[in-house]
């Protein structure tokens, strides 16, 4: 009998979903369908912005999506024809491959609809994005980068507050610190690892492209490996296997190399006095805070009305001017607009826009198969480091991981 009536639930529930999911594909002309890969708290501050939008009594509202796995979901109703999003926000990295296959559609009726959706009213990295040959397929609306957030509590306990003197952490600062610390105590995480060894490779001059060809097993990525593994072999980055995450949070840590997204949470632990800076460096010459962006895009589509397409200028011009309701999520908003407000300022984040250098360190990463090289580094980025295989043989398998995917043409995982 049980297994009898766990098979109606569970045929129940497709059924469920099922209506669900053609009701989000349903077109109705007075609704924008606006789907977002944003599953985290995220989504909630988006939920907002759209709340707020339509409260201002448009003629075609907006209907805010969260879906998860949303680039399998993307690739199934385009090759359908059938249910594909009025809207949605991809992520930088996605651009290139989604222009490649045709499937995004030109800005130009937003844009046009809409002069003060421009480069220069937005963030110069996060509008050029969206830029491919000179047509413009995206709107951003951030910058999300890795940064670095520091115990303030700790830096004083080892006299370590001079390492932010000109807000560049160098290795050899945290190299200093080794044999000082308590016990059960660490200079650094290895959260967000592989943003961190991406951003090396840019600080020591490096690319993962060469002409257009992958470019993982290299010296620059070698030394990049190299440069964070010194940190790990004097025993002053948190333990493999171990939260390093929750490891800061719970005082542990003196540095943190989680996202700009993760301030809210950082704040909500009592007790935790803490600040943020860029990610650490080998010289205090060149930093990099490894970035990405999410993007309003438009998919192909061919039930999408002239209503609609004035409707989404709408919106995104309300989101240009109102955004400030993004930065309570811990995001670098792109609109100049809301970044040079004073409220904004109020934001631990707006370190990152505070003058140009930190500006031109945000660097989003745009080569067309760069999910493919983020996917090889993350997997295997900690064995590298900790020093679990042979970095020459691995970066190898690593160069080959990438080519094997490109010719699959499968789809990568970064975000």
């Amino acid at each position: 009998m049980l297994k009898k009536k766990w098979g109606f639930s569970a045929l129940a529930l497709v059924l469920s979903l099922s209506t669900v999911l053609a009701g989000c594909g349903k077109d109705d002309s007075k609704t924008i369908t606006f789907w977002t890969p944003l599953t985290g708290d995220d989504g909630a501050y988006m939920d907002q912005l759209v709340k707020d939008y339509n409260a201002t009594n448009p003629e075609i509202k907006v209907k805010h999506v969260i879906t998860a796995d949303m680039y399998t979901k993307i690739s199934t109703v385009l090759n359908s024809g059938k249910g594909v999003p009025d809207l949605a926000i991809i992520h930088a990295d996605r651009v290139p491959g989604y222009v490649k296959q045709g499937t995004l559609e030109p800005m130009t009726a937003v844009t046009t609809a809409q002069p003060e959706i421009k480069q220069d009213n937005y963030l110069p990295q996060a509008w050029s994005t969206g830029t491919i040959d000179g047509t413009q397929y995206t709107v951003p609306l951030d910058i999300h980068s890795n940064v670095m957030y520091y115990n303030k509590d700790l830096l004083k306990k080892y006299g370590a507050e001079s390492f932010l003197d000109d807000n560049v952490v160098t290795i050899d600062e945290m190299l200093s610190l080794k044999g000082k610390l308590a016990e059960g105590d660490y200079a650094v995480n290895d959260a967000l690892l592989g943003w961190v060894i991406l951003g090396q490779v840019q600080n020591l001059g490096g690319d993962i492209q060469e002409n257009g060809k992958p470019a993982v097993n290299t010296p620059v990525m070698k030394q990049a490996f190299e440069n964070v593994k010194k940190i790990n072999d004097a025993g002053l980055m948190t333990p493999f296997g171990e939260d390093g995450y929750l490891m800061f949070q719970s005082g542990n840590v003196l540095f943190s190399t989680d996202g700009t997204w993760s301030s809210t949470a950082h704040a909500g632990v009592e007790g935790l006095n803490f600040g943020v800076t860029n990610v650490y460096s080998n010289t205090a010459d060149k930093f990099t805070n490894r970035s990405s962006s999410h993007l309003f895009s438009m998919f192909k589509n061919k039930d999408r009305s002239e209503e609609k397409v004035a409707g989404i200028g709408n919106f995104l011009e309300f989101i240009r001017q109102n955004s400030i309701e993004w930065a309570k999520a811990g995001q670098t908003v792109a609109s100049k607009k809301v970044i040079e407000s004073p409220e904004y300022k109020d934001y631990i984040q707006s370190f990152f826009t505070s003058n140009e250098k930190e500006i031109e360190s945000l660097y989003i990463y745009t080569y067309e198969y760069y999910p493919y090289i983020a996917e090889a580094v993350d997997t295997y980025c900690g064995d590298i480091v900790r020093g679990n295989v042979d970095i020459d043989e691995t970066l190898q398998t690593m160069q080959k991981f990438v080519e094997d995917k490109i010719a699959e043409g499968t789809s990568g995982t970064a975000k």
